[in-house]
C-alpha cells in the first residue's frame, strides 16, 4: 500500500527529497568553514570585509535551510493528507459493502478508532517517518563522511565506538514500543465503543438510573486508555536517553582523543572545533532514527489493525451484472422453496416459503413473534442469503442484479427506523435529494406526519438531533414511511413499519397507501404488521409459524378458515373494544 503510494505520488517525494539534500549538504558545509574562520582567526589572517562576508555566509545559509524545511513539509504532508483521506475513503467503502453479518462481529468503537487514530498513525508513519528516516540517514552519513574523511579517520572511528551499544537499546526498545502502540490503539478502540454505547443509549441509562454506573465504568476505560498511552510514550521516550548517552560518550571520546591530537600537532584547533560541531550535528539524525522508529511501530501496529478490515472479504458477494428489463409491470417478485438457518440455530428460521407478489399487488405477512417475518424480508434485501430455494425478481434470481439495482427497487420501513442528524426535511429526501418541498410535505401527508412535523418548532427545517432523538416513536416512524414513499422503488416494504402509531393513525396511513396505489398500480407493497388491521386490505395474506406458512388467503378467506389468523383476529377485535370503552 505505501510503496504504490509512494510511486503514484513520486514527484511530492522526489521534491521533498531534494530539498533534504540541499539542507544536508549546507548543513555538513557550516561546521567546516566555521572550523577556517577559527583557523583564520586564530592565524590572524581574517578579519574586516573578509570576515564579515564568510559570517554572512553563515547566516545565509541558515536562512536558506529554515526556507527549504518549510518547503519540503509543505511538499510531503501534502501528499501524507492524501493517503490519510484515501484510506479513510478506502475503508468507509468497504464497510459500506459488507453485510449485517459483518457488524454482528465488530464494534462500532473499534472501527471508529481504525478512522481516526489507527489512519493518523499509518498517515504519520507514510509522511513524517519516510523523510525523516532519509533525513537522517542523509545527514548522518555526510557528516560521518566529514568527520572521518575530511579531519582525521582516526578520530571518526574513535568517536563511533559507542554507537552499536545505541543500535541494541533502539532494537531493544522498538520491540517494546510495538507491543506497547498495539495495546495503546486497542484500549482506545474499546474507550470509543462505550463512550459511542453512551451516549446512543442515554434516555435508557437515565430512565434505570444507571448514570454513574456508565461513569464509573466510562472512568475504567479512560484510566486504562491512559495507562496504555503512557507505557507507549515511555518506551518511546526511552529513545531520548539511549542517543543522550551515546552521544556524551562520543563527545567524550572525541575530546580526549582530538585533544591528544592537536598536542601532537596532527589537527589543528579549528579541525577539532568543527568535529566537535559534527557531533553535535549528529543529534539530529540519532534523535530522527528514534523518532523514525517509533512512528514506524506505532504505523505498522496500526496497519496490523486496519487491513484485516480493508481486506475483509465481503459477507455478501455483488456479482451480479444483469440488469431488470421492460417495465416495472413485468417484475414479479417469487420465492421457492425458500429456506434460511441462523448459524448455530438448532431449526431452520424459515423453511419451504413459497410466495408470489406481482406489480401493483399487497401481500400481508403475519405471524407470531419469531416467527420468521423479518427474516424473509432480510433475504429480500440480500442482508443474508438462503440455504435452499431462491427469490427471483423479473425471473432474474436476486444474486444475478446488483445490489444497487435490487436496493433501487426496494424501499424499506424497518422495524426501528434510523433517522440522520439533519432536518426532518433532509430526512424526508434523503432517497430523493431532487425533491421539492412541496413533494416532501406530500409525503409527509401521507405518512400521516405532516401536523406533527408543523407544531415542531422549526418546522420542516428542526434537526432532529441523532438518530432522531428529539422525535417520539411514532414520529420517527412515519418520517422514515414518508421517506420511503417519497422514493420511486417500485416496491414497498413496511417491516412492522406501524407498531408505534395508534389505531386512528394506522387507519390514515392504510387509507393513503390506498390512494397511492390507485395513483401508482405497477407500484407493489408488503406489509408485515402484529396488528391485523394492518393487513386487512391486502390481496394477500401469509400466516407464518416458526418458519413455515401455515396459512394463506385473503381477509375474509382466513377468517371463514378458522385458523390462528380468525383467533387472532377476534383477540385483537375484543382488546381493541375493551381500550375503547
Amino acid at each position: 500500500m505505501l510503496a504504490a503510494f509512494v510511486r503514484q505520488h513520486w514527484r511530492a517525494y522526489a521534491s521533498a527529497g531534494l530539498m533534504l539534500s540541499c539542507i544536508a549538504t549546507m548543513t555538513v558545509w557550516i561546521p567546516r568553514q566555521v572550523g577556517h574562520v577559527v583557523d583564520g582567526l586564530v592565524a590572524g589572517g581574517l578579519k574586516g570585509s573578509a570576515l564579515i562576508a564568510q559570517l554572512g555566509l553563515l547566516v545565509g545559509a541558515g536562512l536558506l535551510i529554515y526556507l527549504l524545511r518549510v518547503g519540503w513539509r509543505l511538499a510531503l504532508f501534502k501528499a501524507a493528507f492524501h493517503l490519510g483521506a484515501r484510506l479513510r475513503t478506502r475503508l468507509f467503502a468497504r464497510l459500506a459493502l459488507q453485510g449485517p453479518a459483518y457488524f454482528q462481529a465488530q464494534r462500532t468503537g473499534d472501527l471508529m478508532a481504525l478512522a481516526t487514530n489507527d489512519i493518523d498513525a499509518v498517515e504519520q508513519a507514510a509522511g513524517e517517518a519516510m523523510l525523516a528516516g532519509f533525513d537522517g540517514t542523509q545527514t548522518l552519513l555526510l557528516v560521518l563522511a566529514m568527520m572521518t574523511l575530511a579531519i582525521d579517520w582516526r578520530l571518526g572511528l574513535a568517536a563511533l565506538l559507542p554507537f552499536p551499544l545505541m543500535a541494541l537499546a533502539f532494537w531493544w526498545i522498538s520491540k517494546h514500543l510495538h507491543e506497547a502502540a498495539q495495546d495503546s490503539l486497542s484500549r482506545f478502540g474499546d474507550l470509543n465503543q462505550q463512550v459511542q454505547e453512551s451516549l446512543a443509549g442515554v434516555r435508557t441509562l437515565r430512565a434505570l438510573g444507571l448514570v454513574d454506573r456508565s461513569e464509573r465504568r466510562f472512568g475504567e476505560l479512560a484510566q486504562h486508555a491512559a495507562e496504555a498511552a503512557f507505557r507507549s510514550q515511555r518506551w518511546e521516550a526511552a529513545y531520548e536517553p539511549a542517543v543522550g548517552m551515546t552521544l556524551g560518550a562520543a563527545t567524550a571520546i572525541a575530546l580526549a582523543v582530538g585533544g591528544w591530537l592537536v598536542a601532537q600537532r596532527e589537527i589543528s584547533i579549528g579541525q577539532l572545533t568543527a568535529f566537535t560541531m559534527y557531533l553535535g550535528q549528529l543529534i539530529w539524525p540519532m534523535f530522527a532514527a528514534g523518532w523514525v522508529l517509533a512512528l514506524l511501530e506505532r504505523g505498522r501496529a496500526a496497519w496490523a489493525r486496519l487491513a484485516p478490515v480493508l481486506d475483509a472479504p465481503l459477507t455478501l458477494a455483488d456479482e451480479g451484472r444483469a440488469a431488470l428489463t421492460g417495465s416495472a409491470a413485468d417484475a414479479t417478485l417469487r420465492a421457492e422453496g425458500l429456506t434460511f438457518r441462523f448459524p448455530g440455530a438448532r431449526r431452520p428460521a424459515l423453511e419451504g416459503v413459497d410466495l408470489t407478489l406481482a406489480p401493483g399487488r399487497t401481500l400481508g405477512i403475519v405471524g407470531a413473534t419469531g416467527a420468521g417475518k423479518s427474516t424473509l424480508v432480510r433475504l429480500l434485501l440480500r442482508q443474508a442469503e438462503p440455504d435452499a430455494g431462491r427469490l427471483t425478481l423479473g425471473g432474474l434470481a436476486l444474486p444475478e442484479l446488483p445490489l444497487a439495482t435490487l436496493r433501487a427497487h426496494i424501499a424499506w420501513v424497518p422495524q426501528e427506523p434510523f433517522l440522520f442528524s439533519a432536518s426532518v426535511a433532509e430526512n424526508i429526501a434523503l432517497a430523493r435529494p431532487s425533491a421539492t418541498s412541496a413533494d416532501i410535505e406530500a409525503a409527509a401527508r401521507l405518512a400521516a406526519v405532516h401536523d406533527d412535523i408543523a407544531r415542531l418548532p422549526g418546522g420542516y427545517a428542526t434537526e432532529v438531533g441523532e438518530r432522531g432523538v428529539t422525535l417520539s416513536g411514532g414520529q420517527r416512524q412515519r418520517v422514515a414511511i414518508a421517506r420511503a414513499l417519497l422514493s420511486d422503488a417500485p416496491l414497498l416494504v413496511l417491516d412492522d413499519a406501524l407498531s408505534a402509531v395508534d389505531t386512528g393513525t394506522e387507519t390514515d396511513i392504510l387509507d393513503h397507501l390506498r390512494d397511492l396505489r390507485a395513483a401508482r398500480p405497477d407500484r407493489s407493497v408488503i406489509v408485515i404488521a402484529h396488528r391485523l388491521s394492518a393487513v386487512m386490505d391486502a390481496d394477500e395474506v401469509i400466516v407464518l409459524k416458526q418458519g413455515h406458512v401455515i396459512e394463506r388467503g385473503t381477509h375474509a378467506e382466513l377468517l371463514a378458515h378458522g385458523g390462528w389468523y380468525a383467533a387472532q383476529w377476534r383477540y385483537q377485535q375484543i382488546e381493541a373494544s375493551l381500550e375503547a370503552a
